[in-house]
């Protein structure tokens, strides 16, 4: 699994030594704008989520108001909100020509700010990332101790005061983690920066891709691209240096809320009230909307259901892959631990740092030259790259590191003396992973398998450049809608997109709060 994962991604690299005149030529072109529009992108979200994600985070952590325990949930679920899907609702909706531009500018004779622009990409960013801060911000906030926390406020500081002196300091590592996870994503996306036009490197890579046909180029940019998600996080550790965060001596129960009453109450309900009605209620009203228009007017049924099984097919393959291979790979370092195989498991990790866009061309290259030496021998054509093989193996790629977190915390709960004892009374370890650890890991595998069939349902950089001919996603429905400004027909793949992504998001919250052993926090921890 390491090979599959960690082997395509040195093409990147290798790039330069086969091909290094290509990179003299995109350096002075398209390197100099996409890397400044990248670097704009990942400061300006990481500033928006770290302030919206943390604010709310301490928000519904340190003070009571109408509505409190069904928001710190809620605040989850614009996660589920595909960035580009957020994106074409806006352009039909606010752009120049959309119906409340033009409704605003006649009787009010004001202007909304543009959508396509530097602010819009980061703004519409911000508001579907900002969960990753949230969550584990609200985490870190939660385990402080309320005594650590009166004996800051007997010291003479005030509940804000506090908040800002003890609580933030200490959940310093939650939120940085948060931001980090959120810039990671911003710098990967693709669908959102390419609707909007702005010049990213993600896009750029595309472009070069598909435009001028320049593998070696886009090569060489995705490279410069993994290299710059990787600085980034460099960066904010060692901007950190040696300071040190700890909560060790943080004991008993924790922060009670302090209550808000009158105006200030409802202010701090309408506001997160107001983001959710922003973010997801009101597109998917949109969407149903112009879903229900759609309908109308005869969209066609076939070729929706056709994609909608190619998405399920794809997202359904790819899932079993990931969490078998997790599982083998979980059970093996358990009961044969050695450092090659920790060192192998972190590999396969290493593709979801790496955007879908660079992942599709990494997978490419390799896979083009096994078909080139297969169809010499057998006459089989482009069995690889040609074919659903390519873009599920891109999809294994990107999102194994997925079902390996959820797979490894659950194993981590399971107490070794169970092992033990089952190899005491005869077991070798095919009866162990059959008898002891499947029944048991089950919960972290169904999890692994939901998390990756998500994932893949949503993504669509990788599926864009590596989709056979005529096998059509969801999510390329929606892309290809969207560029043509077609709102009622990429409406209805997108609410499907949007249906498929919050279900497993409430089950897993619901489930987190019910106390089942359900690993919630591999979603963030990837």
């Amino acid at each position: 699994m390491a090979v599959v994962v960690a082997g395509p991604l040195l093409v990147l690299p290798g790039s330069f030594v086969t091909d290094a005149g290509a990179f003299g030529q995109i350096a002075d072109d398209l390197l100099p704008e996409a890397l400044r529009a990248s670097a704009v992108l990942a400061v300006g979200v990481g500033a928006g989520t770290l302030a919206l994600g943390g604010g709310l985070a301490a928000l519904v952590s340190f003070y009571d108001f109408p509505g409190r325990r069904w928001l710190d949930w809620a605040l989850v679920l614009p996660l589920a909100m595909p960035a580009y899907v957020l994106v074409f609702v806006l352009l039909g909706q606010y752009d120049a020509d959309g119906p409340l531009q033009r409704a605003l500018r006649d009787v009010l004779g004001v202007r909304l700010p543009e959508v396509r622009s530097t602010g819009g990409a980061i703004a519409v960013l911000t508001v579907v990332l900002y969960p990753y801060v949230y969550v584990l911000g609200r985490s870190a906030f939660l385990e402080q101790s309320r005594d650590t926390f009166e004996a800051a406020r007997s010291l003479g500081l005030s509940h804000a005061r506090a908040i800002v002196r003890l609580a933030l300091p200490l959940a310093r590592p939650a939120l940085a983690a948060g931001a980090a996870l959120a810039v990671m994503e911003a710098l990967a996306d693709f669908g959102a920066v390419n609707l909007l036009n702005y010049r990213a490197m993600t896009d750029a890579i595309y472009r070069v891709w598909y435009g001028a046909f320049d593998r070696a180029a886009a090569l060489q940019l995705a490279t410069v691209l993994v290299g710059f998600t990787l600085a980034l996080v460099l960066l904010e550790r060692m901007l950190r240096g040696r300071a040190r965060y700890h909560g060790a001596l943080a004991r008993g129960e924790a922060v009670a809320p302090r209550r808000l009453r009158g105006p200030r109450a409802w202010l701090a309900a309408a506001l997160p009230l107001l983001l959710l009605a922003l973010v997801l209620v009101g597109p998917l009203a949109q969407l149903a909307v112009w879903s229900v228009q759609s309908l109308d007017a005869g969209a066609a049924g076939a070729e929706l259901a056709r994609a909608a099984l190619i998405s399920i097919a794809l997202a359904s393959i790819a899932a079993l892959i990931a969490a078998a291979a997790a599982t083998v790979v979980v059970h093996g370092r358990r009961t044969q631990p050695s450092r090659a195989g920790a060192a192998t498991a972190r590999l396969q990790t290493l593709g979801y740092a790496v955007p879908g866009t660079v992942v599709a061309v990494a997978v490419y290259i390799p896979l083009a030259w096994l078909d080139h030496r297969i169809d010499g021998v057998l006459g089989t054509g482009l069995l690889l790259t040609g074919s659903a093989i390519g873009l599920v193996l891109a999809y294994v790629v990107r999102f194994q590191a997925l079902a390996f977190f959820a797979v490894d915390a659950r194993m981590a709960r399971l107490d070794p003396e169970l092992d033990d004892a089952a190899q005491s009374l005869g077991a070798d370890r095919g009866r162990v992973l059959a008898d002891v650890h499947l029944p048991l890991l089950w919960p972290g595998i169904v999890t692994a398998a939901l998390l990756v069939f998500v994932e893949v349902m949503k993504e669509l950089p990788a599926t864009a450049l590596l989709r056979p001919l005529g096998d059509d996603t969801l999510a390329i429905a929606v892309w290809e809608a969207t560029k043509d400004s077609r709102f009622d027909t990429a409406a209805l793949p997108a609410l499907l997109i949007v249906a498929v992504s919050l279900v497993p998001v409430v089950l897993t919250i619901r489930l987190s709060r019910a106390g089942a052993p359900l690993e919630q926090e591999t979603v963030f921890e990837r």
